[in-house]
């Protein structure tokens, strides 16, 4: 088949003139979005109508027609999309002259490249299929003449259409389950970096379930922003298949810029977050259609005896929630005596109290509220407050009626810098939410902690505000810590309180970046943490802060592992904050099982490994212990190239390194069989590791002792091997990763110099790191790994050779050298 660029036919009706207009059409620049699909529908509809007619009269049918339904039916012809086309016959031509006819008007359509879902059908046959095929139904909603016979599509429409009313009780139950699986395949379209226009939930199929609901006149979509959604989404997928040339439906990072171009939009994150409005329309209207279709569905199902015993129907009970708020049909609704309008706090009044009760608030009681309530004073009365922190307490409920207020509006106009951080995406595959739902998240993982600090008012608030700053440039932290303040005099707090939860927002990210980076034996670390704290009370609020924002980050955020350290690192600097300085560290002594290694080491003059699980610390829900991490030791005798060596090997044999320490240790000269003239000591280097298989299971320490054996030898090239891994790792067409970084952190530490590497999580990146360190003749004291999705922070503390701190020229130097060989 040749494309319909390609296609070189003679006569303006034939398909070269369609090809011809419908090129010209698509390269129009002045009427972009309904105006452009409407004129390809219209396009196409003259071409096939002409088609249709001389097909017909070339194979002798009469009583026929050709339909178009799904989106061409709609009249909204992307420029990639499929030509829905069903040929309708009345049955009394024979089956060769209707085989004929559809030859005769499908091969055109195949020739120019155009994709086809095409069916023969008689009405009966039509509406016998649509009984069996919910899909099919579907599409036969949006049935539409094209050419032939107007009559018969006029009454295949009505009967669908009646058939569809008729059955409606039986069937959207059934709409609403495909609607759901969807969903569970494709996820939710406001949250995803790579979405689905048409799948995902809240994207273009929801949109049309939602009409079929309608046309049932069982129930109604919101209808309010409704169409403009949907508009917006067909026009980000016109301008994907425009600047693709394919047929897609999923917005994939590598085409994103390009079709925010075609839409005249500033960037990448512009389109998403027009795309994730779009969506969160969508979803939302779903959300309440769907409550509406199931309840109606319930009140039907009662039983005609007891409608006959009760007479008339009876009103609806209404059961109080809260001063303004009842419970009605499972909704938290307005009570008949509510007065908005002169009752400020009733929003929030309302929504802590459906919260509370986990129940969806109404749609009608938000738009009432968001239409007659009046602002709040500022600040807020305490009641306000009081109610913010109620819903913000509720747990999961919270999310939904967050969501229905959103929906409205009103969540802006209770705190207007929550505009920035709406629908804003997050290009992190470690992110699960987009900016504002991953604070109410938060909210909601914290409100599980609530009873492990003081305060659990200040602990929702800074849930609720730790990113606030994400819609200003610069550092989120730095810009949220003034907002944060802002709003906390916003709704009440007075100047203390203030002061800590700007501090809190600020400082959100200090215990997993410290407890992950940085030497938690460096007494340098925790007096570092301890001074930007200040306060028991506010590192308790960081600590479960931490935890929570980690939660609702997503699955690679949190493990047993980083809370181990944060724990470690908020017991130490509790201690100083009650007043124990951090005390100094003393040179430790080995292990037994680190002192065997080392002899053994010495008397074999080779290395020598041990790979065990760590013990058990930290417990599971259910009460069942979770391990955090299996330890390495490696003893050897000093030599140079060991770091490399070492860390090359474990990305060999794909193990993940979350720690490093290495230190040597000085033993008696003849405990490893030989003695030199006076005795004297030899010098053995012990590296303690914490690892974890990336996958399958832990390899066996001798193979891991052979290969460091030869990679210290130079028989194994591991820079070659590596090569090759990396070569084979996958990568996203298109996605240029951010060059590294390597900056020197110069109050860190007193004992050693603080070297943090930021780069793309690669294999072998910390044997690298090692190799351009060993090149620099420094020594290596630690090392400490964070990885979260393809972003690596690898801390390194070096020293000079008499283990003295680098000065602060050779540590610039130093840093900028390997950020060279990084790059």
């Amino acid at each position: 088949m040749t494309s319909l660029e390609e296609t070189t036919e003679q006569t303006d009706s034939g398909p070269s003139g369609y090809a011809a207009a419908r090129l010209r059409l698509l390269q129009e620049k002045t009427r972009p979005g309904p105006p452009r699909r409407a004129a390809l529908a219209r396009l196409t509809d003259d071409w096939l109508n002409a088609l249709f007619t001389t097909a017909a009269q070339e194979a002798g049918v009469r009583g026929a027609a050709l339909v178009a339904v799904g989106g061409y039916g709609r009249g909204e012809l992307s420029p990639r999309s499929d030509l829905d086309l069903l040929l309708l016959h009345d049955g009394k031509s024979g089956p060769g002259a209707i085989a004929a006819l559809a030859d005769r008007v499908w091969y055109p359509v195949w020739d120019l490249g155009l994709a086809l879902d095409h069916s023969v059908r008689t009405p009966g046959e039509a509406r016998r299929t649509a009984a069996e095929d919910l899909k099919v139904q579907l599409g036969l909603l949006d049935a539409r003449h094209v050419a032939g016979d107007l009559g018969l599509v006029t009454g295949v429409r009505t009967a669908i259409l009646a058939d569809w009313r008729n059955t409606a009780v039986k069937r959207l139950p059934a709409l609403d389950e495909l609607c759901r699986e969807r969903a569970e395949r494709h996820g939710e379209l406001q949250f995803l970096l790579e979405p689905d226009l048409k799948e995902a939930r809240g994207g273009l199929r929801d949109a049309t379930a939602l009409r079929a609901v309608a046309a049932s006149w069982l129930a109604d979509a919101p209808r309010e922003g409704l169409a403009d959604a949907r508009r917006a989404l067909l026009d980000v997928r016109d301008a994907l298949h425009l600047t693709t040339g394919r047929a897609t439906d999923r917005l994939a990072l590598q085409e994103q810029d390009p079709v925010a171009a075609e839409l005249g939009l500033l960037d990448a994150d512009v389109l998403l977050r027009q795309v994730y409005e779009a969506a969160r329309t969508v979803s939302y209207a779903s959300d309440v259609t769907w409550r509406e279709v199931n309840r109606v569905l319930r009140s039907r199902s009662v039983r005609p005896r007891l409608r006959a015993m009760l007479g008339s129907k009876p009103a609806p009970e209404r059961t109080p929630l809260a001063d303004g708020v009842v419970e009605m049909d499972g909704e938290a609704v307005l009570a008949r005596t509510a007065r908005p309008e002169r009752d400020p706090v009733l929003p929030l009044r309302a929504a802590a109290a459906a919260a509370q009760a986990g129940l969806p608030i109404s749609l009608h009681a938000v738009r009432r509220l968001a239409t007659a309530a009046k602002p709040l004073p500022v600040p807020w009365p305490a009641e306000a407050r009081e109610e913010l922190v109620t819903l913000l307490g509720a747990g999961e409920s919270t999310v939904p009626v967050w969501e229905a207020l959103e929906a409205e509006g009103l969540i802006t106009q209770l705190l207007p810098d929550w505009e920035r951080v709406r629908c804003r995406p997050q290009r992190n595959a470690v992110h699960t939410w987009t900016v504002d739902r991953h604070l109410v998240e938060t909210a909601v993982q914290a409100s599980s902690l609530t009873r492990r600090v003081s305060r659990p008012d200040l602990l929702l608030v800074c849930a609720l505000l730790h990113d606030i700053g994400k819609g200003w440039p610069g550092d989120h932290s730095v810009a949220g810590e003034v907002i944060a303040r802002d709003v906390a005099a916003r709704i009440g707090f007075d100047q203390e309180d203030m002061g800590v939860i700007a501090t809190v927002v600020r400082h959100h990210l200090l215990l997993i970046d410290t407890a992950t980076r940085r030497d938690l034996d460096d007494p340098a670390t925790v007096a570092s943490v301890a001074a930007r704290i200040g306060s028991v009370s506010t590192l308790e609020l960081l600590h479960a802060l931490t935890e929570a924002d980690a939660l609702a980050t997503g699955p690679a955020a949190w493990s047993s592992w980083r809370a181990s350290l944060v724990d470690d690192l908020v017991a130490r600097v509790a201690a100083v904050l009650a007043g124990d300085a951090p005390a100094e560290p003393e040179p430790t002594a080995p292990s037994a099982e680190q002192e065997r290694l080392a002899v053994e080491a010495l008397r074999t003059g080779d290395p020598v490994l041990s790979l065990r699980a760590q013990a058990e610390t930290r417990q599971e829900e259910d009460g069942t212990p979770e391990p955090v991490g299996v330890e390495l030791l490696i003893a050897l005798p000093d030599q140079p190239g060991v770091l490399p060596a070492a860390a090359g090997v474990l990305a060999l044999h794909r193990l993940t390194v979350r720690a490093a320490d290495l230190r040597a240790i000085e033993l008696p000269t003849e405990l490893g069989g030989t003695a030199g003239p006076g005795g004297g000591t030899t010098e053995v280097l012990l590296l303690s590791w914490r690892v974890a298989a990336e996958y399958g299971s832990l390899p066996q320490a001798v193979r891991l002792r052979a290969d460091l054996v030869r990679a210290l030898d130079g028989s194994l090239d591991i820079p070659a091997r590596l090569a090759e891994r990396e070569a084979a790792y996958p990568r996203r067409r298109g996605v240029q990763a951010p060059p590294p970084r390597v900056t020197v952190a110069p109050t860190a530490s007193q004992l050693a110099t603080v070297i943090e590497v930021r780069a793309q999580d690669a294999p072998g990146l910390l044997h690298r790191i090692g190799r351009a360190l060993e090149e620099a003749a420094v020594r290596v004291r630690s090392a400490h790994v964070s990885t979260l999705g393809a972003n690596a922070v690898d801390t390194v503390y070096v020293t000079r050779a008499d283990g003295s701190p680098l000065p602060e020229a050779d540590a610039v130097d130093l840093a900028k050298g390997l950020e060279a060989a990084l790059s």
